[in-house]
Protein backbone atom coordinates (compact mmCIF):
# COMPACT_ATOMS: atom_id res chain seq x y z
CA UNK A 1 0.00 0.00 0.00
CA UNK A 2 2.98 2.62 0.59
CA UNK A 3 3.92 2.09 -3.05
CA UNK A 4 3.69 5.40 -5.16
CA UNK A 5 0.94 6.00 -7.35
CA UNK A 6 -0.16 8.23 -10.29
CA UNK A 7 -0.01 11.63 -8.64
CA UNK A 8 -2.97 12.84 -10.34
CA UNK A 9 -4.89 10.15 -8.70
CA UNK A 10 -5.55 12.18 -5.98
CA UNK A 11 -7.83 14.34 -7.19
CA UNK A 12 -10.80 11.92 -7.81
CA UNK A 13 -11.67 11.67 -4.14
CA UNK A 14 -11.35 15.55 -4.37
CA UNK A 15 -13.66 15.92 -7.44
CA UNK A 16 -15.94 13.57 -5.49
CA UNK A 17 -16.09 16.61 -2.82
CA UNK A 18 -16.57 19.20 -5.25
CA UNK A 19 -19.29 17.86 -6.89
CA UNK A 20 -21.04 17.12 -3.40
CA UNK A 21 -20.52 20.96 -3.00
CA UNK A 22 -22.21 21.97 -5.77
CA UNK A 23 -25.38 19.38 -5.33
CA UNK A 24 -25.55 20.83 -1.86
CA UNK A 25 -25.22 24.65 -3.38
CA UNK A 26 -28.07 23.51 -5.48
CA UNK A 27 -30.14 21.79 -2.49
CA UNK A 28 -29.53 24.39 -0.84
CA UNK A 29 -31.20 27.29 -3.61
CA UNK A 30 -34.51 25.12 -4.15
CA UNK A 31 -35.25 25.08 -0.05
CA UNK A 32 -34.84 28.48 -0.02
CA UNK A 33 -36.92 29.37 -3.03
CA UNK A 34 -39.47 26.45 -1.39
CA UNK A 35 -39.26 28.36 2.02
CA UNK A 36 -40.07 32.27 0.06
CA UNK A 37 -42.45 30.53 -1.87
CA UNK A 38 -44.10 29.46 1.10
CA UNK A 39 -43.55 32.22 3.12
CA UNK A 40 -40.64 32.99 4.54
CA UNK A 41 -39.71 36.68 4.07
CA UNK A 42 -37.73 37.42 1.83
CA UNK A 43 -36.13 40.08 3.58
CA UNK A 44 -34.81 37.72 6.01
CA UNK A 45 -32.01 36.96 3.25
CA UNK A 46 -30.50 40.51 3.38
CA UNK A 47 -29.35 40.08 7.01
CA UNK A 48 -30.33 36.71 8.23
CA UNK A 49 -32.55 38.31 10.71
CA UNK A 50 -36.67 37.47 11.34
CA UNK A 51 -38.43 34.46 11.85
CA UNK A 52 -35.54 31.49 10.83
CA UNK A 53 -36.09 29.23 7.88
CA UNK A 54 -38.39 26.41 7.71
CA UNK A 55 -35.99 23.32 9.76
CA UNK A 56 -35.48 21.21 6.15
CA UNK A 57 -33.64 24.72 4.83
CA UNK A 58 -31.79 25.36 7.65
CA UNK A 59 -30.69 21.58 7.05
CA UNK A 60 -29.76 21.92 3.48
CA UNK A 61 -28.08 25.54 4.99
CA UNK A 62 -26.21 24.03 7.67
CA UNK A 63 -24.61 21.03 5.34
CA UNK A 64 -23.73 23.28 2.88
CA UNK A 65 -21.83 25.45 5.32
CA UNK A 66 -20.29 21.90 6.48
CA UNK A 67 -18.68 21.34 3.24
CA UNK A 68 -16.43 24.43 4.08
CA UNK A 69 -15.34 23.39 7.35
CA UNK A 70 -13.17 20.17 7.70
CA UNK A 71 -13.22 19.27 4.08
CA UNK A 72 -10.69 22.05 3.79
CA UNK A 73 -8.51 20.19 5.68
CA UNK A 74 -8.65 17.15 3.17
CA UNK A 75 -8.58 19.79 0.20
CA UNK A 76 -5.02 20.72 1.87
CA UNK A 77 -3.77 17.26 2.38
CA UNK A 78 -4.60 15.77 -1.03
CA UNK A 79 -2.89 19.61 -2.43
CA UNK A 80 0.06 18.45 0.06
CA UNK A 81 0.17 14.85 -1.21
CA UNK A 82 0.69 16.04 -4.69
CA UNK A 83 2.94 18.71 -4.51
CA UNK A 84 5.27 16.11 -2.66
CA UNK A 85 4.79 13.44 -5.11
CA UNK A 86 3.87 11.54 -1.94
CA UNK A 87 0.42 10.08 -3.26
CA UNK A 88 0.93 6.07 -1.99
CA UNK A 89 -1.82 3.57 -1.66
CA UNK A 90 -2.22 4.15 1.75
CA UNK A 91 -3.03 8.47 0.80
CA UNK A 92 -5.76 7.32 -1.90
CA UNK A 93 -7.16 4.80 0.95
CA UNK A 94 -7.24 7.58 3.18
CA UNK A 95 -8.90 10.27 1.36
CA UNK A 96 -11.41 8.18 -0.68
CA UNK A 97 -12.19 6.62 2.70
CA UNK A 98 -12.74 10.20 3.83
CA UNK A 99 -14.80 11.18 0.73
CA UNK A 100 -16.66 8.28 0.67
CA UNK A 101 -17.82 8.65 4.27
CA UNK A 102 -18.47 12.54 3.57
CA UNK A 103 -21.18 11.16 0.49
CA UNK A 104 -22.78 9.03 3.03
CA UNK A 105 -23.28 11.67 5.63
CA UNK A 106 -24.48 14.04 2.47
CA UNK A 107 -26.47 11.25 1.41
CA UNK A 108 -28.37 10.96 4.87
CA UNK A 109 -27.77 14.93 5.35
CA UNK A 110 -30.09 15.82 2.03
CA UNK A 111 -32.84 13.08 2.87
CA UNK A 112 -33.61 11.73 6.10
CA UNK A 113 -31.22 13.87 8.18
CA UNK A 114 -30.77 11.14 11.03
CA UNK A 115 -28.39 12.15 13.40
CA UNK A 116 -27.34 9.09 14.56
CA UNK A 117 -26.84 7.60 10.28
CA UNK A 118 -25.00 11.02 10.01
CA UNK A 119 -22.90 11.02 12.89
CA UNK A 120 -21.49 7.84 12.41
CA UNK A 121 -20.36 8.52 8.77
CA UNK A 122 -18.95 12.00 9.79
CA UNK A 123 -16.88 9.76 12.64
CA UNK A 124 -15.72 7.62 9.93
CA UNK A 125 -14.69 10.58 7.83
CA UNK A 126 -12.99 12.27 10.79
CA UNK A 127 -10.54 9.26 11.65
CA UNK A 128 -9.97 8.61 7.23
CA UNK A 129 -8.95 12.45 7.22
CA UNK A 130 -6.98 12.20 10.74
CA UNK A 131 -5.12 9.26 8.86
CA UNK A 132 -4.43 11.12 5.80
CA UNK A 133 -2.92 13.48 7.79
CA UNK A 134 -0.79 11.28 10.18
CA UNK A 135 0.58 9.14 6.70
CA UNK A 136 1.16 12.61 5.47
CA UNK A 137 2.99 13.54 8.47
CA UNK A 138 5.21 10.60 8.74
CA UNK A 139 6.15 10.93 4.52
CA UNK A 140 6.81 14.65 5.24
CA UNK A 141 9.29 13.43 9.02
CA UNK A 142 10.67 10.54 6.59
CA UNK A 143 12.05 13.05 3.98
CA UNK A 144 13.70 15.32 6.57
Amino acid sequence: MGTLQAPATIFLPMLLIVALTFVAFVKMAIERAAAVKGGQDPAYYKVYLGDPEPEKTRAAVRHWDNLFELPTLFYAACLTAFVLAAVSGWTLLFAWLFAACRLVQSLVHMSTNNPNQRGGAFALSVLGLLALWVNLALTIAGRL
